[in-house]
């Protein structure tokens, strides 16, 4: 399917249509949500036998893409589901179903939501502040703090992961699971009151002895980075997913800038039309060139994805690449949008207001800019000297 038959044009006009009040209560998306899963949508990636669209992470990212021009902050609270089910979908592409669970449950109706970013946890992955404690029978109880946890008011499936000290001799061991909505120990926040993407509630999950019984237990890795697929489906999925949404942000800022410079009249010439100023065809010029180079680079490496290519040590760096290049891309468009669009775009109700804030949530996403070019520089020039 293609993205237009995912998302028809009069949902899309429906999903924009709400976004700014959404915004403007700081409310979830609940009329969104209802009609994405109406529409198959939370089932991108289960396959067509349990119910799903069976769409791989290319098409995925498209689709992602285009709800962002119209609700960035649903795009990027739904993202947070289809890490999870894309992550499924990319271990079973190489032969693994250790979360085969997760596209069955998908294509039952399950919501997941990511639990694992942590404040002050720069190691991301590879490390945690929060403690897994083993339980009799093969469990594990959780106690931590979950930071951004999209999908807050909603979800049914929280994956979440923590760090069992006592484990390989001392050294530590990085275990992962799933709790249900059901499950105790655990508490979510209200604190999410931010500058933007407030729709999509990200708000924070305090675990208080939240135990997860072994059949939930999906995986346990070493602390410190490794090779093990669920780290690379993890961060392929996470970080294409995301460039995608910002990618249609800054689509969106593009059109919504053209669209100003037409309609916008020039006083001391005339009443001409500003897209006859040079200056002002020269910022619609920039913001375009910065986007078609874009484009590209997201159908690049997601179809590598879906076709295993095989980039040894450069996988990571083409991933966090992409995503630094996605964010930073759109921040600097909707700059030259606003600038082209004149001072209306200072109002609140302006949609170009709205994207700019939104747009300021992709320097916090991991991998952030420091992250990204050491991950970058040490694949190329090896790591620094001791």
């Amino acid at each position: 399917m293609t993205p237009e038959e995912v998302l028809p044009d009069a949902l899309l006009e429906r999903l924009r249509g709400r976004a700014a009040d959404y915004d403007r209560k700081n409310a979830f998306f609940h009329e969104d949500l209802q009609d994405l899963a109406a529409a198959g949508y939370l089932k991108l990636f289960v396959p067509t036998s349990d119910g799903g669209l069976g769409l791989g992470l290319a098409a995925a990212a498209q689709c992602q893409r285009r709800l962002a021009t119209a609700a960035p902050a649903t795009a990027l609270a739904v993202n947070m589901h289809l890490v999870w089910t894309g992550v499924a979908h990319v271990l079973q592409a190489r032969g693994d179903t250790s979360l085969a669970f997760v596209l069955a449950e998908a294509g039952q109706g399950e919501v997941f939501a990511f639990g694992n970013s942590e404040a002050g946890n720069d190691s991301v992955l590879f490390d945690s502040r929060t403690v897994a404690v083993p339980l009799p029978g093969g469990g594990y109880s959780f106690t931590g703090t979950k930071i951004f946890t999209s999908l807050s008011p909603v979800w049914t499936r929280l994956g979440i992961f923590g760090k069992d000290p006592g484990a390989r001799d001392g050294a530590g061991e990085l275990v992962h699971g799933f709790i249900t909505r059901e499950t105790g120990g655990y508490r979510i926040l209200d604190d999410w009151d931010t500058l933007g993407m407030r729709a999509s509630q990200s708000n924070t999950t305090v675990l208080e002895g939240a135990e997860v019984p072994a059949n939930r237990i999906f995986r346990k890795l070493p602390a410190g980075p490794n090779a093990d697929p669920l780290i690379f489906a993890i961060f392929a999925c996470f970080e294409t997913l995301l460039a995608a949404v910002y990618t249609g942000l800054g689509e969106r800022a593009l059109t919504l800038g053209v669209d100003h410079a037409k309609r916008r009249t020039s006083f001391k010439n005339g009443g001409r039309s500003y897209a006859q100023d040079p200056d002002i065809r020269w910022k619609v010029a920039e913001a375009a060139m910065a986007m078609d180079n874009l484009y590209p680079q997201l159908a690049a490496v997601a179809g590598d994805v879906d076709a295993l290519a095989d980039h040894g040590p450069l996988w990571f760096p083409k991933l966090v690449g992409l995503k630094v290049n996605a964010t930073e891309t759109a921040r600097r468009v909707v700059d030259l949008a606003i600038r082209v669009s004149g001072g209306s775009s200072y109002f609140r109700g302006s949609e170009l207001e709205r994207l700019y804030r939104d747009v300021l949530a992709g320097m916090f996403h991991p991998s952030d800019d420091e992250s990204a070019h050491n991950t970058v520089a040490n694949a190329w020039l090896g790591p620094l000297d001791n």
